[in-house]
């Protein structure tokens, strides 16, 4: 039981109480105690894709949280909330709507590198303090803009038209660190209007989507018949954006030690270490020489 495993995670649960649920169901399953972390928080009131990492997969989170994610998303126009979704309260209101036409006009330019400045209802911190924590006891949120990329935006709407639109459902790829909840809140400024999300659906997240997740009651069913490996996908799972590096076995040995292996032949750059199909270690080559970055007890 090293590996992940991929929920559908539904509206309602934290990303926190997502990882109680996968640990309780390794005690169902009277499996072996096991360090359980998630590869990036999903809201509450967003559902979709959230990768868990079991056992040895846990060292590989902190890449998770560096990977782009996709989402689909509804905006719905004339109404802002202090939260920038359903769960706030009203702060502004505006009668104009815009149409496809104009809303097409104006996605290309929230695509690629752009600036944005973060929901006051985040969990950043502010001299300490989540910012969450002070905009709900009204206190006043100064977050900075930060530089995100967005490599892609579309909208769903399938027909053209001068029609109003009172929402509308946009699918986003982007990188690390970006927050849908502003995006659409920007959008909508830029349309000369208000918004704020209606639905967040995360659709992939990494090398991670739809297909490999699976729902809470899948999860238990799994716990209960003691078949979590059948739903537990590998560690390599997780990289497959990198070259694996196949070892023998006194270079495994080496790199299992903490050495660095000098006179291997590879691209330099970030590669998977295995020896025949087990995992040793995270390495970087660098001029032939291999140095570990996460190593695996396996």
């Amino acid at each position: 039981m090293h590996g992940w495993i991929i929920l559908d995670k539904p509206v309602g649960l934290g990303s926190t109480q997502a990882v109680s649920a996968v640990k309780r169901a390794l005690r169902t399953g009277d499996y072996p105690r096991r360090k359980v972390g998630h590869g990036g928080t999903l809201d509450p009131l967003a559902s979709g894709v959230l990768p868990i990492a079991v056992g040895e997969a846990t060292k590989l989170a902190g890449r998770m949280l560096d990977s782009d994610k996709v989402y689909d998303f509804t905006l719905r126009f004339g109404t802002q909330t202090d939260t920038l979704d359903g769960e706030g309260q009203v702060v502004a209101t505006s009668d104009r709507r815009p149409t496809r036409a104009a809303l097409e006009s104006m996605l290309p330019s929230f695509t690629g590198s752009i600036d944005q400045v973060p929901p006051a209802f985040s969990a950043l911190k502010v001299e300490g303090k989540r910012a969450y924590d002070i905009a709900r006891a009204g206190g006043a949120v100064d977050l900075a803009t930060r530089r995100v990329t967005v490599h892609s935006l579309r909208c769903s709407l399938s027909r053209g038209g001068e029609a109003q639109l009172e929402s509308v459902t946009l699918t986003a790829h982007v990188s690390k660190g970006t927050y849908i909840r502003s995006l659409a809140r920007d959008i909508a400024h830029a349309l000369d209007t208000v918004g704020h999300v209606t639905m967040l659906h995360r659709v992939k997240a990494g090398a991670f989507d739809l297909k490999s997740a699976i729902s809470l009651d899948k999860l238990a069913e799994a716990a209960k018949a003691r078949a979590l490996e059948d739903i537990c996908l590998p560690i390599r799972t997780g990289l497959d954006d990198i070259p694996a590096l196949a070892l023998d076995p006194d270079q495994a040995g080496l790199l299992r030690q903490g050495q660095q292996l000098d006179g291997i032949t590879a691209d330099n750059g970030p590669a998977f270490a295995m020896l025949d199909d087990v995992p040793v270690a995270l390495v970087e080559v660098t001029d032939r020489t291999v140095r570990v970055v996460r190593g695996f007890n396996l």
